[in-house]
């Protein structure tokens, strides 16, 4: 190294050390941990007044299960380190996930956990007394090393039953005496858990169910044979090449059979196969629950379209069916996971776009009650709240367990957009007929509510503002005490350099009014001309405005503020915003026309009412759907976008999974013009702004293909485009060292050259 070279490096180390640096941003700061909030738990309330938590030991990396009195604050190892020691592994277990067992006596710990798709649902299991006497006992005898998923005790907390190789077990906890229940579990027969697409489109995972008394086991069984392998090439793992396989149904095609089956426990009998209606390739059983008297099932069918939902009750000794309540949509119904049982089982929790509504008005998502057995040839609906969208049920009282309650009431949030309001409604109508709703916050929280919904372990943030974890008396958030207060992350993070943040909405034709968000640089000055950077997701999977603490993108965004460009964000129709019914679905066989009409309607405005905004340089970016989103305005609007960065985008709808794209689109076979005008690639012809396209080479979700595709259009229509393929990265783009820092580097570095920053004169 010559000297010139070793005192330009000496200075550039003298200037990275300069105090205020601190406040600049870059590729390797935003991709890293430096940023990441402090999280509680993850807790879990274990009575009304007690909650635990995983902590590290002092002065070790081995997590000890602790106690504490929620009010107080008293704290009890329960599980420590030495409690967690095996002989034969010469280490602790180190705990990922646990249950109690019903005693409370012993603890089932999961461990050594393995990637299954999206998450780690397959790893071993230990039994451990909480009395400390003996060492962690491994579940699974001579089954292969962390092949165990989903280990559940049965309610009398003997035996542990378990998935293994596609195969339902149970184990004696005493014995170790294993019983295998099924005995057909292979590749293509999935006994209690479930293929990709069921994973991934109706999150599931967990396949199986203990009866409440303990006699039976309900499971899903998926066959899969027939359904498309779609095969993607690791060049990474050696010198030749390996296959993956994936089982994966694209839109129009073949999907896994699936059933639902009751198992006596102790193997003693065939199972009993539940008579839901249809061909089991062209309908879903997305949800099962035992009733509370362990003789029936409620079992959630929908047909292949999706637009008609029933709620069953299956009879586990026969099979037979009777519905229970169904709803049906011009578009699609998602699927409810706010099903909770009333009155021990006489009534059941929903909530509905349709159930509940009056006829009059928008259609908001309601929630209320349903007879479970209707009496008279009536079907009882009980409509809980009114007036209001519901986002999230956090609690469900019920009067038969809360005496105390004056009624059945449930703790929700709900709209606006931007924010929450968490709102108490009573499900008895006062004496004038009115609801006794209150509205008690108005900020955007997540809580974790104690069985009786007295108190909740309550994370608050803001768009800028790191997260607060504290404990809340409810309903009116009383704080009890502070768990977490991020306050270093919050002093970390006033130092770096900021403009100020705005949400806006913007009106588009047809009495649309659309939400947004700006980020601004530190020296914006509205009379100077700025570039825009737009973020995109535009589907029905999640929305970008949000008024909380997102690390997501949140800091990469940061730095393109201090690099020179104002950064901003719609949500157009179609994203799960609690606005109705309408709102939420008005993308129905219309993904990327209606959201991309939206969105060259809003930034045209937008450019109207601020002179500020340069249109010689406006970019817009988004990843999967908001890649999809990205390269749908860059081909449908040409003239609109400067520049575009597309990630890991559905370039052709087709090519994506039956579930989530016939849900949207419908069956490709039965609306082929849907599809075509649905995909980006239709329009590639039209590109004129430059692009880059970003993908991973082992992306299971939206397959590299989807690229490749593209790539092969852009080509015959001779359009010159930039291209960064990441080899065997996943969807996420963040495997293996220094990826996800190489992925916002790359952006940021194609948004420089192609769309320069900075202010400049009008």
């Amino acid at each position: 190294m010559g000297n010139a070279a070793v005192r330009s490096f000496a200075l550039l180390l003298l200037v990275a050390g300069l105090p205020g640096q601190e406040g600049r941003l870059d590729a390797q700061r935003v991709a890293g941990t430096e940023f990441a909030a402090e999280r509680f738990g993850p807790a879990r309330w274990l009575d009304g007044a007690h909650f635990a938590t995983l902590e590290p030991k002092p002065g070790t990396e081995v997590l000890e299960l602790v106690r504490y009195e929620a009010v107080s604050g008293a704290r009890e190892v329960v599980v420590s380190a030495a409690m967690l020691w095996v002989d034969r592994l010469a280490r602790a277990l180190g705990i990922e996930d646990y249950t109690f067992s019903p005693d409370g006596t012993q603890i089932l710990v999961f461990t050594q956990s393995e990637r299954v798709w999206r998450q780690n649902t397959r790893g071993e299991f230990f039994v451990l007394a909480l009395d400390g006497k003996s060492e962690p006992r491994r579940l699974g005898g001579d089954l292969p090393i962390s092949t165990l998923q989903f280990a559940k005790w049965s309610p009398d907390g003997t035996r542990v039953a378990y998935v293994a190789q596609n195969d339902l077990w149970v184990e004696q906890v005493a014995t170790g005496k294993r019983t295998r229940l099924t005995k057909d579990g292979s590749r293509t027969t999935i006994n209690g858990t479930f293929d990709w697409v069921y994973e991934e489109e109706f999150d599931c995972r967990d396949g199986f169910r203990w009866s409440p008394d303990g006699t039976s086991i309900a499971f899903w069984q998926l066959d899969c044979s027939g359904v498309g392998e779609f095969v993607m090439v690791d060049n990474l793992a050696d010198r030749y090449a390996q296959v993956v396989p994936v089982q994966y149904p694209k839109a129009g095609t073949t999907n896994s059979a699936c059933r639902i089956g009751v198992l006596a426990a102790d193997g003693a009998k065939q199972p009993v196969w539940m008579q839901t209606p249809g061909d089991p390739r062209e309908t879903y059983l997305p949800r099962m629950e035992w009733h509370p008297d362990s003789k029936e099932l409620m079992v959630q069918w929908l047909p292949r379209a999706q637009n008609h939902l029933v709620v069953y009750a299956a009879d586990v000794a026969t099979g037979a069916v009777r519905v229970v309540h169904e709803e049906r949509d011009e578009a699609y119904i998602d699927v409810r996971d706010d099903f909770r049982w009333l009155g021990q089982g006489a009534d059941f929790f929903w909530t509905s776009d349709s159930a509940f509504h009056d006829g009059k008005g928008p259609r908001y998502r309601q929630c209320g009650s349903i007879r479970w057995n209707p009496m008279g040839g009536q079907w009882p609906l009980v409509a809980w709240t009114s007036g209001y969208d519901v986002i999230e049920v956090l609690w469900v009282g019920d009067p038969s367990r809360e005496p105390s309650l004056r009624g059945p009431d449930v703790l929700c949030t709900v709209g606006p957009v931007a924010t929450q309001k968490l709102l108490r409604v009573s499900g008895r109508n006062l004496a004038d007929g009115s609801q006794a709703a209150e509205v008690v916050a108005e900020a955007w929280h997540d809580f974790i509510p104690n069985p009786d919904g007295t108190l909740a372990i309550r994370t608050s943030s803001s768009f800028d503002q790191p997260p607060v974890v504290d404990l809340v008396r409810l309903p009116k958030q009383e704080v009890v005490r502070v768990l977490v207060d991020n306050e270093a992350l919050r002093a970390r993070y006033a130092k770096v350099d900021k403009g100020t943040n705005e949400f806006f909405t913007v009106a588009i034709d047809g009495g649309v009014t659309l939400d947004g968000f700006a980020m601004y640089p530190k020296d914006f000055d509205p009379t100077k001309s700025w570039p825009v950077v737009f973020h995109v997701y535009g589907e029905p999977w999640s929305q970008t405005v949000m008024d909380r603490w997102d690390l997501k993108h949140h800091l990469f965004h940061r730095w393109l503020t201090q690099l020179g460009y104002v950064v901003m964000s719609v949500d157009a129709r179609g994203t799960p915003a609690p606005k109705g019914r309408d709102w939420r679905k008005a993308l129905f066989q219309k993904i990327g026309v209606t959201s991309s009409a939206d969105w060259n309607a809003a930034v045209t405005k937008l450019c109207e009412q601020h002179a500020w905004m340069d249109r010689s340089r406006l970019a817009i970016w988004g990843w999967s759907g908001g890649g999809a989103m990205t390269l749908n305005m860059l081909f449908r609007y040409p003239d609109l976008f400067t520049a575009g960065m597309s990630v890991a985008p559905v370039t052709d709808v087709a090519l994506y999974d039956t579930i989530y794209q016939e849900r949207y689109c419908g069956d490709p076979r039965q609306f082929p013009e849907v599809y075509r005008q649905c995909s980006p690639i239709t329009f590639a012809k039209n590109l004129k702004a430059p692009l880059l396209l970003v993908h991973g080479t082992g992306d299971d979700n939206v397959h590299y293909q989807h690229t490749e595709r593209l790539v092969d259009t852009l080509v015959a229509h001779g359009k010159r485009f930039e291209m960064l393929a990441y080899p065997n990265r996943t969807h996420a783009i963040r495997e293996r060292d220094g990826t996800r820092a190489h992925l916002y580097d790359a952006l940021a570095d194609f948004l420089q050259r192609r769309v320069p920053a900075g202010p400049r004169a009008k």
